[in-house]
């Protein structure tokens, strides 16, 4: 089976970037920040936790393992219910589905509980052998098995990743009644576009499922992570919605008029440089292979990032006086934010970027606006390093976001 999340989905370890040529880390969601961010965080703001620094705590979940420990490489068990509830018909025996892949059946009536990705990796393909449908149930047409290993070997036969992507999607929406999709190239962006008929829309599940099949064979194709700008679905947010922003993008709108992903057109020359072998490789270890580690929201990282979040950018503090506010020396910060696979400048450059993306979303606000409150010296600086983030200049992704008709 071939199902692909959105981060690392050719080897663990890939670096997650902000357009196809740079190396930026993901951001934490903007939109869950009271839920996945510690409260009461306050490094830049001269309080001192108990002990008189501002050292992370390390927390405790109900096993007793501290959190980083305990949940990587996990899934949310909402997704485990998700998964069971578009697969599996009346009466149909969960707890044997469940027993068989590791999962225990009463975790699924807690609120908070994860399994590991080897787990929801093994109950996925279980589900999709058990109803000859790797789409799982959700179009009124069966994506049979071997569909998608069908897909990636025509895909891997194009020169390109335009040309890959545009063969996908045509084998997608000729398999699939309700999701026919179309690739739409303009100026420095590009989007993937669901023609939906149904006035209805989907489930997020559903089409949060086709974007991971997309995206995932994208990316190994390229051989390289493609970053996605933004998603936007026609369907209401579901109540559940952090995993995905870790799998996709922090940048998630809901109840739009369309459903797109949307990319920076950079990535469509990109070569494709696939072997069978390579394909074996990938189909055999799919998806458990490319389903991303939990972004600890404890972190080190993650704490620095809330807090660039409350303050003007003028008022970020540089290096050394983070440093001394965390209680630890300068290289001490540095080694620890390595450690994460972070830098200073990145978290800064990454939080930067997510406001401008929110920014851009709202037409009131000028390109000089933006560039004043993060803290650019004018609104050309903004447009050289919003190139730089994503691929893309801010008035192409403006006009983009902002172009809502169906």
């Amino acid at each position: 089976m071939t199902f692909c999340a959105a981060h690392n989905p050719v080897g663990a370890g890939l670096p997650a970037m902000a357009s196809c040529q740079s190396t930026e880390m993901p951001a934490v969601p903007l939109q869950s920040r009271a839920s996945s961010l510690p409260q009461g965080s306050a490094l830049f703001s001269g309080q001192q936790r108990a002990g008189g620094c501002g050292k992370m705590p390390v927390t405790q979940n109900q096993q007793g393992l501290p959190r980083s420990m305990s949940e990587k490489d996990t899934i949310a068990v909402q997704l485990v219910r998700e998964a069971l509830l578009q697969s599996c018909a009346p009466g149909v025996a969960r707890e044997e589905l469940l027993s068989k892949v590791g999962i225990a059946p009463a975790l699924l009536e807690t609120g908070e509980g994860r399994v590991p990705a080897s787990q929801y990796a093994k109950l996925w393909r279980l589900l999709a052998r058990r109803g000859d449908d790797e789409f799982f149930g959700m179009d009124p047409r069966k994506l049979k098995s071997g569909s998608l290993a069908f897909l990636c070997r025509s895909a891997m036969a194009q020169p390109s990743l335009a040309a890959g992507l545009s063969t996908g999607l045509s084998f997608l929406s000729l398999m699939l009644e309700r999701l026919p999709a179309q690739l739409v190239h303009q100026q420095s962006l590009a989007e993937i576009v669901l023609l939906e008929d149904d006035p209805e829309p989907r489930r997020a599940f559903t089409y949060f499922t086709y974007w991971m099949i997309v995206h995932g064979v994208a990316c190994w194709l390229a051989g390289r992570r493609i970053p996605i700008l933004a998603i936007e679905l026609r369907c209401p947010a579901p109540d559940f919605i952090d995993d995905y922003r870790v799998m996709f993008s922090d940048n998630l709108r809901f109840d739009r008029p369309r459903t797109r992903m949307i990319f920076s057109a950079d990535c469509l020359d990109l070569p494709i440089k696939r072997s069978a072998e390579e394909l074996k490789r990938f189909l055999a270890h799919a998806p458990a292979n490319i389903l991303v580690k939990y972004r600890d929201p404890q972190s080190l990282a993650s704490r620095i990032k809330h807090d660039l979040r409350q303050l003007p950018a003028e008022q970020w503090p540089e290096t050394e006086a983070l440093a001394q506010q965390l209680c630890m020396s300068a290289s001490t910060l540095r080694r620890r934010l390595a450690e994460e696979g972070q830098t200073y400048q990145g978290l800064k450059d990454s939080v930067r970027k997510e406001l401008a993306i929110v920014w851009l979303a709202e037409p009131s606000i000028s390109f000089v606006e933006i560039a004043s409150r993060l803290g650019f010296a004018d609104a050309s600086s903004f447009y050289k390093a919003f190139r730089k983030w994503s691929g893309s200049n801010p008035g192409h992704y403006r006009t983009l976001i902002l172009n809502e008709a169906v």
